[in-house]
């Protein structure tokens, strides 16, 4: 058996090895201590449970922020970053985590394609929808070792996708197609000298793009040669969409357009946003429009 004054020194010696008063020991172990740290983590399961509605909300995981915006959008209910951050380690709640995009070669264009100048100047948020319109196209894998190509446009202001096109070719259909879906959009309105900005890709150097965005109305723009920069609020929801979409659990291409379906009506009206008032695109694009 130890004796007492033994037990002691143990204490005493070990409280020094781990940088710990001997009475923050002794407080710890104590009954109340105890009961409170039991208590506390009866708290915590009640706003685990909580948390992890919205963090399924829709089917679509999500980081802390968006945790706390449809938490408040969705359910009425009001937490600080701090406190759901605490939860998510404390219960290993992995919110899904973007890869920087690989350096995408761009197609060689011809002599009868043009660049255009750059309008945008970065200057995304121009306070009036409609007006933005980000374009560009980007992959996606599925089943096994399957490609698909997405074109997509969406609001520089509000945020929105705006039109969307699916296929398992990077033809010039898939540029132009967007266009024309953009075209379909009843719930959409063009603002006055808006206009379309992209990189220098093949598809939008090419003289059928150019044509049908002039006939449509649009002024065209371009993104400086190799600069993702120029178009980050489009890559940005690229990298989203990649994280946040079931693409590699789809088998065939229909199946992936019938996510991409999901998850643009999923993005556009429950999707909420930090930096647009912590509403979601539509919300953001209404708001703005009362308030002009």
């Amino acid at each position: 058996m130890i004796e007492k004054y033994q037990l002691k020194h143990m204490v005493k010696y070990l409280c020094e090895l781990a940088g710990v008063s001997r009475s923050g020991y002794y407080n710890y172990f104590s009954l109340k201590s105890q009961e409170h740290r039991k208590q506390r983590d009866k708290a915590d399961q009640k706003v685990k449970k909580v948390i992890l509605k919205a963090f399924h909300f829709k089917g679509r995981k999500k980081g802390a922020r968006q945790i706390k915006m449809t938490l408040a959008g969705q359910f009425s209910v009001v937490y600080n970053l701090k406190r759901i951050r605490r939860i998510m380690k404390k219960y290993n709640i992995i919110c899904p985590i973007r890869k920087a995009n690989p350096y995408r070669r761009m197609m060689k264009a011809t002599h009868e394609h043009r660049t255009m100048p750059n309008l945008l100047n970065r200057e995304f948020r121009q306070g009036i929808p409609g007006k933005v319109l980000l374009t560009d196209i980007t992959y996606l894998f599925y089943g096994k070792n399957q490609k698909a190509y997405l074109s997509t446009i969406i609001d520089g202001t509000s945020g929105q996708a705006l039109a969307y096109h699916v296929l398992d070719r990077l033809t010039m259909d898939l540029a132009t197609d967007t266009l024309l879906k953009l075209k379909k959009n009843r719930n959409f309105k063009k603002a006055k000298d808006a206009f379309i900005h992209s990189d220098q890709g093949f598809h939008y150097t090419s003289p059928a793009f150019q044509k049908l965005v002039k006939k449509m109305g649009y002024h065209q723009s371009m993104s400086r040669r190799g600069n993702c920069w120029d178009n980050a609020p489009q890559e940005s929801f690229f990298g989203h969409l990649k994280d946040e979409a079931s693409i590699k659990e789809c088998s065939t291409l229909d199946e992936v357009k019938k996510e991409m379906k999901r998850y643009m009506t999923y993005y556009n009206h429950y999707r909420y946003q930090w930096n647009r008032n912590k509403m979601t695109p539509v919300q953001y694009r209404d708001h703005l429009i009362k308030a002009a």
